[in-house]
């Protein structure tokens, strides 16, 4: 039986970056994935195909759109469905086999099967060939998450689909009818509605992206409806129907209590997603779940059973890779001896529609719920230079800071870059910047990183200059 100082079952950008980890610190490290290429749902299903369509989307969009304003002219612009799908796939295949060279440089042992905890020391692998076991002086379960759907709502996968079927469609939706407004569903919301489908988002809460800054959520909105997308807020799905290649959704407003009934050819349900523990063995040693499904940890991500981890979607928080990754390393460092740490509140969220949303800190609900006394800046994109070049002016900056130290507090954008610009913001919060030293600093013109300095200055006694 082999023998290693480290087993992780799931490849994700937990497991993989884990792995990783545990390796560089010299200990024996086996990676468990149940399918045949590494990178869990983000790289294969997730994150990495969505953002590729999103960007291929918004380059047809801007092409027929905004380049006509630039004086840039092209004779009937038309979708290529079948090479945006092989772009897609070669991006996802490229990062694929960039991990399976990093396992091998760092010298993972990795197995193509299904891994089931036999004991706190014993991994069974079950392959097409048969099964085999290794001994483990530490598991860390990194099995990532799958779709949710609503209780009455079975998806098809074929006209009632999940992410998955949505990245993976090989024609545009004449009516793709989303239920969710959270991320996926105004991302590949966004997607559908620039490549020409009608888009109709159908969400039970009063906003869009409720988990983020209300601020936020209601401008999103604005903008994109602007560009074509139709939204049912507040409104309860109480049936899907599928009638050959139609699917009717039933819809009753929350207040009124009106009904509504859609009939597209796609229904996408985006309502979230759930913990992945299915055949992981828990019930041999003692580890159950919580009411969603999620495994309890520790403050050191360890389980009811000494030498186990978890990490990920399948413990709380935020189901974001790049809090999974974090995590990874965490857990790689906490077995190696040393005592890391992972500042929860720093870890942000990004919507990659267009405009980007990020949000990193505390919103003003929260600072407001808590009686914490505080100052707010805001700065529209349609008083920066450069968004006015770019013709990207939809969107702002608002920065929350401390009303007694002037200490930000938390920060939330909406506009053009956001997804990579947002650094700043957790940059100056860990190492607790005041809203005076960001508004201090030099900041090159023309950019967009201006308007988190004039949106500081605001907050620091209503001194933005260009506004």
């Amino acid at each position: 039986m082999e023998k290693f100082d480290v087993t992780i079952i799931g490849s994700g950008p937990g497991g993989y970056v884990c792995a990783i980890r545990c390796a560089q610190l010299g200990l024996k490290t086996a990676l468990i994935e149940k399918y045949s290429t590494l990178g869990g749902t983000c790289l294969n299903v997730g994150c990495i195909p969505s953002k590729a369509w999103l960007e291929a989307s918004e380059h047809y969009h801007r092409l027929v759109h905004d380049f006509p304003k630039f004086g840039v002219t092209f004779e009937n612009p038309a979708v290529d469905i079948a090479q945006m799908h092989g772009r897609v796939k070669a991006v996802v295949e490229e990062i694929i086999n960039g991990v399976s060279f990093l396992m091998k440089k760092n010298k993972v042992m990795v197995y193509q099967g299904t891994g089931t905890i036999k004991d706190k020391n014993t991994v069974k692998i079950t392959q097409e060939s048969g099964t085999q076991t290794i001994e483990s002086a530490n598991i860390v379960i990194a099995t990532g998450s799958k779709p949710s759907s609503l209780p009455n709502v079975a998806l098809d996968k074929e006209r009632i689909i999940s992410s998955t079927e949505a990245l993976s469609l090989t024609e545009i939706p004449k009516h793709m009818i989303v239920i969710g407004g959270g991320v996926i569903g105004v991302e590949l919301g966004s997607v559908f509605n620039r490549l020409g489908a009608k888009v109709t988002v159908v969400e039970y809460m009063d906003t869009l992206i409720g988990a983020m800054d209300l601020a936020l959520g209601k401008e999103l909105q604005r903008s994109l409806r602007k560009q074509g997308i139709e939204f049912l807020l507040q409104h309860k799905v109480t049936e899907v129907i599928r009638t050959g290649e139609e699917v009717t959704v039933t819809a009753q407003a929350l207040e009124s209590k009106e009904e509504i009934s859609l009939t597209g050819d796609y229904c996408l349900m985006a309502v979230g997603r759930r913990p992945y523990t299915t055949d992981l063995g828990l019930e041999n040693i003692g580890i159950g779940t919580d009411g969603k499904g999620m495994i309890p940890v520790n403050e050191q991500l360890q389980t009811a059973v000494p030498g186990i981890y978890a990490i990920g979607d399948v413990i709380k928080g935020a189901m974001l890779a790049h809090k999974a990754s974090e995590e990874g390393v965490f857990v790689a460092e906490t077995i190696a001896g040393q005592r890391p740490l992972i500042n929860y509140n720093l870890i942000p969220s990004i919507v990659y529609t267009a405009p980007e949303v990020a949000g990193v800190g505390a919103t003003e609900e929260q600072l407001r719920e808590q009686s914490i006394a505080y100052k707010v800046g805001s700065f529209p994109f349609k008083a920066n230079a450069r968004a006015k070049i770019s013709m990207d002016t939809d969107g702002f900056i608002k920065v929350l800071a401390s009303a007694q130290t002037d200490e930000i507090l938390g920060v939330h954008m909406l506009g053009p870059r956001i997804a990579d610009t947002y650094i700043e913001a957790v940059v100056a919060m860990e190492y607790r910047a005041s809203a005076e030293d960001i508004a201090r600093m030099s900041h090159g013109h023309p950019t967009f990183s201006e308007s988190f300095k004039e949106a500081c200055l605001a907050a620091t006694g209503g001194r933005a200059i260009h506004m």
